[in-house]
């Protein structure tokens, strides 16, 4: 069983639980390494993310409890650095780099916000073509290690949280294919893990993790790392699915 997660956000950007109450929860869990990582500040949208203010409070905090705590449990201070952030990241134990918004007409297009937002966004700057942004997005992914310097690659392929049943796209698509693997193969060859991440199983928004499945094996096949993560919000969902989720590691 795996017994580290390093993909979990707290009350100082959109979790819901405080530093120290996840740490309680993965010593219960009995997990061996927690690391924390807050969303950097983008100044576009300060909705989800750290403030400049709550990431230097951030990383007292952490730096705290790696203290108060040490010989019980590791902890790490990460961060999840957005492409559009311009924060520093020196100093963090490890980056995960992620593509939450792409840029379209000088708007900042959120990738995960709703479906109402991502179905608005693509009929006015795409006319109405969801492959057309998948090309967007994916152009952006594969500049993300070169842009953030990032030690994982974070839900590679989140342009699906709100595609279950292929609602907006087939994800069997050529042209959507394309896109992804285009993007994978430029990654991969930085030596970067991919996170099999599980968080839109947890909040409810997909049945399986990011990437699906076709990535996932595309990514193996071509030498590419893969590390399991949670992306958890709330302390309940430590690890979660790791036990189901880590045959994706193994087979």
């Amino acid at each position: 069983m795996i017994l580290q997660d390093l993909h979990v956000h707290t009350t100082y950007c959109d979790g819901k639980n405080t530093p120290e109450d996840l740490v309680l929860a993965a010593l219960n869990r009995g997990m061996k390494c927690i690391g924390f990582s807050g969303h950097s500040y983008t100044f576009f949208d300060e909705s989800y993310c750290m403030s400049k203010q709550n990431t230097a409070r951030y990383r007292a905090e952490i730096a705290a409890l790696k203290e108060k705590y040490k010989g019980k449990i590791k902890i790490l201070c990460g961060v999840e650095q957005d492409y559009y952030s311009e924060e520093p990241t020196v100093g963090y134990d490890y980056v995960i780099g992620s593509v939450h918004y792409i840029k379209a007409d000088g708007e900042y297009i959120p990738v995960d916000g709703s479906a109402e937002i991502l179905k608005s966004a693509v009929q006015k700057h795409f006319n109405g073509d969801f492959y057309a942004f998948a090309e967007e997005y994916y152009r952006t992914v594969a500049a993300l290690v070169k842009k953030t310097s990032i030690d994982i690659i974070g839900h590679f392929d989140l342009i699906t949280k709100f595609n279950e049943q292929y609602s907006f796209f087939d994800e069997k698509d050529p042209r959507y294919v394309n896109a992804w693997q285009t993007a994978a193969d430029k990654l991969i060859v930085t030596d970067k893990p991919f996170e099999i991440n599980t968080g839109a199983i947890s909040r409810g928004y997909k049945q399986s993790p990011y990437p699906s499945a076709d990535i996932i094996n595309y990514i193996k096949q071509k030498g590419g790392g893969l590390i399991l993560n949670s992306d958890s919000h709330t302390a309940e969902n430590l690890c979660f699915g790791f036990e189901e989720y880590s045959k994706f590691l193994n087979d």
